[in-house]
């Protein structure tokens, strides 16, 4: 009887030598990389995205080789500290206030670090860690994510890195959750379930959400959680999860007039209200007067105050620029513009749209995010994650490649003023463009964008 270990090297030989080379260049992103270094940072990422299509499409029905792979990349990320985002500082910080009985809503970090008597553990260090622009403002986490903050910062105690391993694992947790619920929504839409590992092993979530600790992948988990409890007609069951993806980011709010015509009248009352008690359940240890004021006014300013990565209003800023310079009196009208329309967009996708099968519905969600995007002052790199697993279960691929050329935008990083190259973002947005018309224009087979099917 032939050796089996030593049968199964020679017939996967090739997948193993690319799973231990992506291996390396994780290893050096994660532990030799200064994100100053935009040459170095791109070629990294570049080869590991080469890689992940390859072995794609050498081991897509090798689920076990593949999820193992998965599982590997993001675990040499563990004991690695972010290097492209400072934001965990900030998700510590909250932790320790809600792990105190300290609501984050209601007082700013620059206030807080005044306090002789703040029982935060490396406070200076994380308050100076966090920067200014986050130290000025409320937090604008929700309430679940400000839980899970609380339980890493318990967990971790006075050591910083023993709370980002603690969120580390939370996500890397729920990356194996979409795995195991977005392979068994594909299965429900008759897709191949081979897809789900464009998500699984693709580089920007592995490097923004296991490497960075964006929490994407725990909203994701709940949002793909209620897609395949919804497929199966238990939207009693998918109501709690998808109350609980709200409260972990506030994005699945965009989607939820969507489901009107998917559910019919009367469920869909009886989900939105299960869904609104669910949230109200989560927000109720935070509420106070001064809290929604704070939490609004937070939250309004990714409308009117932030750019970065823009595709639309960076164009629209030029011709401002060019005419009366004057681009900061354009972000606020824009700002203001931009939800009117993407409100409009959603109410256009909601009544004149069939969305009654869940493969109509979350195209549409592809829509009506993409558009959102297409439009918003701020895209950061990891937003894209969102349309990526949309894109997973639609038969739309340009979210992928914007998974790719989104690395273009870390060209701020090497800045010290974190200022943009525009040559570079139209490269990244105008790919996309045109792939998208690509595939509306060329795909007859594809549920459509803007008819009914």
């Amino acid at each position: 009887m032939p050796n089996q270990p030593t049968t199964y090297l020679k017939l996967h030989k090739v997948p193993i030598i690319l799973a231990l080379l992506s291996a390396f260049l994780y290893y050096t992103f994660a532990y030799q990389l200064e994100r100053t270094d935009f040459i170095k940072l791109l070629t990294l990422f570049a080869a590991s995205f080469f890689i992940c299509y390859k072995l794609i499409q050498f081991e897509k029905w090798n689920f076990k080789f593949l999820i193992i792979t998965g599982i590997l990349f993001r675990l040499i990320f563990l004991a690695a500290e972010p290097n492209l985002s400072q934001d965990y500082y900030r998700f510590i910080w909250d932790g320790h206030l809600v792990g105190n009985f300290i609501n984050p809503y209601l007082a700013v970090p620059n206030a807080l670090i005044l306090q002789s008597d703040l029982a935060i553990p490396n406070a200076q260090l994380l308050y100076d860690g966090m920067g200014d622009l986050s130290a000025k403002h409320f937090s604008n986490y929700p309430p679940l994510n400000q839980l899970l903050f609380a339980i890493a910062a318990l967990l971790g105690g006075k050591s910083i890195m023993g709370s980002v391993l603690v969120m580390k694992t939370m996500i890397i947790l729920s990356d194996i959750g979409i795995f195991y619920f977005g392979r068994k929504l594909l299965k429900k839409l008759n897709r191949s379930p081979h897809l789900i590992f464009w998500y699984f092993l693709n580089p920007l979530v592995i490097i923004e959400l296991t490497g960075n600790l964006h929490f994407e992948g725990v909203m994701l988990f709940f949002f793909v959680w209620a897609l395949y409890l919804l497929s199966e007609k238990k939207w009693g069951l998918a109501a709690i999860p998808y109350a609980l993806s709200i409260c972990v980011k506030l994005v699945p709010l965009l989607f939820l007039p969507l489901f009107l015509k998917h559910l019919g009248l009367k469920k869909s009352t009886g989900f939105y209200a299960l869904i609104g008690l669910s949230c109200l359940l989560l927000f109720l240890p935070f509420y106070s007067a001064e809290f929604i004021v704070n939490y609004s006014k937070t939250v309004g300013l990714w409308f009117s105050n932030f750019e970065f990565n823009a595709g639309l209003y960076n164009a629209i800023k030029q011709m401002a620029i060019q005419f009366d310079g004057k681009p900061w009196e354009l972000i606020k009208i824009y700002g203001k513009i931009t939800p009117i329309i993407t409100v409009i967009a959603v109410l256009l996708f909601t009544f004149f749209r069939d969305n009654q099968k869940i493969s109509v519905l979350i195209t549409s969600m592809l829509a009506v995010l993409t558009l959102y995007y297409f439009m918003s002052a701020t895209v950061h790199p990891w937003y894209i994650i969102f349309l990526l697993v949309l894109g997973v279960f639609s038969p739309y691929r340009y979210a992928l490649l914007w998974s790719a050329t989104v690395a273009l935008s870390y060209y701020a990083y090497s800045k010290a003023d974190f200022k943009e190259n525009l040559g570079l973002i139209a490269v990244e947005y105008i790919s996309v463009y045109v792939f998208l018309i690509y595939e509306i224009l060329n795909s007859k087979r594809q549920i459509p964008f803007f008819r009914k099917k």
